[in-house]
């Protein structure tokens, strides 16, 4: 199993290149990083680490309902060069920069500015004059984007699960080192390509790497196990909640264990899991950046985070319609009711075809979910918060604790129907998309296979329009670009990521790419005039990367 894997580490570039693929200078950027860290810190790196960004090829907001995506990793990524920081003898803690996990943060990027931050632990008076030492703890702030609050956060899951509080062990404190950072990156960020995801995964590895967690684990405290590409995943998704994102798992799978050359069909339910996933011959996606910044922690009230709440109440409210028992506070999600109503076992998945056949039935049952009573000619789906709450069959005070005490959303209505009909929908496009690569791999079609493309073409295009009416959260902009993108001659275009700005992906033949990418310079307006890299940094043909890894150097 892919997940399984341990991650890879590499001493030496030749070896490491060979997975990352061929559109970009990796070796230019590489080397550079390498040599302004040393120009900086006045040392070479330790360690390099990479995470890959992604472009969801189909599946969008639908992870976090436990239902299979189709992302592939792209070659740009993040990469963190670190370092342990020598603390000279003469030296005494009370100096910030030298206290026990003290951090500098540098990034290749003028903009942002020299972070020097160290973690502290949380304790609280027992009674007796006992202090119980509860944790670490990095002031991280999710009201206002800062790229270091990345850094922080992918730090945060390695001080708690690697490093025991003071006091409980019942010995001497194991300490985080003082680390030296300096941050790159070629995923532009708010483009829906996942640079937050890559920026938590690469900051995660290079905090293991450079504490030494990575050779010799002892996770959680307990025994000894080297982390596996589904630990990680699994660490990453708990990281980036930290900066106010209740993230699903697709972007931390995608950058994590994706394989170069082949897309990553990963499950949620009823564990992660991920298969690679051949793509049509001749086939390319094309990225293009509506240049509409896009961040999950900036709108997550009336974006991301409300569109959490609104499926997991829907679920909620449709497994009461169907007579499926629930437990008064639990948040099942839309995978689990249709586990539940075809009776499958807990801890097994069913067959592929019943969940094809379940979730066509689902597109009819979901019409349960429409407002009763209103007037005739009312176009309004949504429901008011009394009215969710009284779907629910919650008291209001419980309804609060379960689905709205631990996230911010901002509401007059909400839409249960509407978001639950594009996540079965979705879910179903997902299967047959993967069902069309498979039959093509299978048939050792090698001709390009045009009604292939054709086909997966038109699933994407059918995901553009559910995105952007049923689950709102396209914009002008993306949508825009979609329609250029396919009058240009793509195959089919969708928007990626989150949405409400950020990237397209556009199913393009490979003999077509130029051509096409000229063509939407030329009519997409804020891209006329771009030439060489000004216009590659914008729009650009990805092949499918190897997911995150670590240099380590001699």
């Amino acid at each position: 199993m892919a997940a399984e894997q341990p991650i890879p580490i590499y001493t030496n570039l030749t070896d490491l290149y060979a997975n990352l693929g061929t559109s970009l200078n990796h070796a230019v950027r590489w080397n550079n990083l390498a040599e302004e860290f040393k120009r900086r810190f006045g040392r070479k790196p330790a360690y390099i680490a990479r995470a890959p960004g992604r472009v969801n090829l189909i599946g969008e907001h639908i992870d976090y309902a436990l239902f299979g995506v189709l992302p592939a990793a792209i070659e740009r990524d993040i990469l963190i060069a670190c370092a342990p920081r020598p603390v000279p003898s003469s030296s005494t803690t009370v100096e910030p920069h030298h206290s026990p996990g003290s951090v500098i943060a540098e990034n290749l990027h003028p903009k942002y500015t020299r972070q020097a931050f160290s973690p502290s632990q949380k304790s609280k008076d027992i009674g007796d004059d006992e202090v119980h030492v509860e944790g670490w703890h990095l002031d991280i702030n999710t009201q206002e984007l800062r790229w270091e609050s990345y850094v922080k956060a992918g730090y945060f899951g390695v001080l708690n699960h690697y490093f025991a509080p003071m006091n409980a062990s019942g010995g001497e404190a194991d300490h985080p080192i003082p680390v030296d950072l300096l941050v790159t990156g070629s995923v532009p960020a708010g483009s829906g390509l996942s640079s937050s995801a890559a920026m938590v995964v690469a900051s995660t590895l290079a905090f293991l790497a450079v504490n030494g967690k990575l050779d010799d684990q002892k996770g959680s405290f307990g025994a000894e196990s080297r982390l596996s590409k589904g630990g990680l995943v699994k660490m990453a998704m708990e990281n980036e909640k930290r900066v106010g994102v209740n993230s699903g798992g697709m972007d931390q799978a995608a950058s994590v264990i994706s394989n170069a050359g082949s897309a990553l069909y990963i499950t949620f339910f009823p564990a992660l899991k991920a298969l690679p996933i051949q793509l049509p011959p001749r086939s390319v996606f094309v990225c293009a950046n509506s240049l509409v910044v896009a961040d999950k922690v900036v709108g997550a009230k009336r974006g991301y985070n409300l569109r959490v709440v609104e499926t997991l109440v829907g679920a909620r409210v449709l497994a009461k319609v169907l007579g499926i028992d629930i437990g008064e506070k639990e948040k099942i999600t839309l995978r689990e009711v249709v586990g539940r109503l075809v009776g499958e076992k807990k801890g097994e998945e069913m067959d592929v075809g019943d969940l094809r056949r379940v979730l066509e039935r689902m597109g009819k049952e979901v019409e349960a979910l429409k407002p009763k009573g209103r007037a005739a000619g009312d176009n309004e789906l949504g429901v008011t918060m009394d009215e969710m709450i009284d779907m629910s069959g919650l008291t209001p005070a419980l309804f609060q604790e379960v689905y709205l005490s631990w996230v911010e959303v901002e509401a007059t209505h909400f839409q249960l129907y509407k978001r639950a009909k594009h996540v079965y929908a979705e879910a179903l496009r997902v299967l047959q998309f993967q069902e069309s690569c498979l039959t093509t791999a299978e048939s050792s079609n090698t001709s390009g296979g045009s009604s292939v493309l054709q086909n997966l073409g038109r699933l994407m295009n059918e995901s553009q329009t559910s995105c952007a009416e049923l689950f709102e959260c396209s914009c002008p902009e993306l949508n825009e670009l979609t329609q250029l993108a396919r009058q240009a001659g793509a195959f089919g275009s969708r928007l990626t990521g989150a949405g409400w700005g950020g990237c397209t992906v556009s199913l393009v033949a490979e003999n077509e790419v130029d051509a096409f990418i000229s063509r939407i310079r030329d009519t997409y307006a804020p891209y006329r005039g771009l030439e060489g890299e000004a216009l590659s940094e914008v729009i650009f043909a990805t092949r499918p990367s190897s997911g995150a890894c670590v240099l380590k150097f001699d």
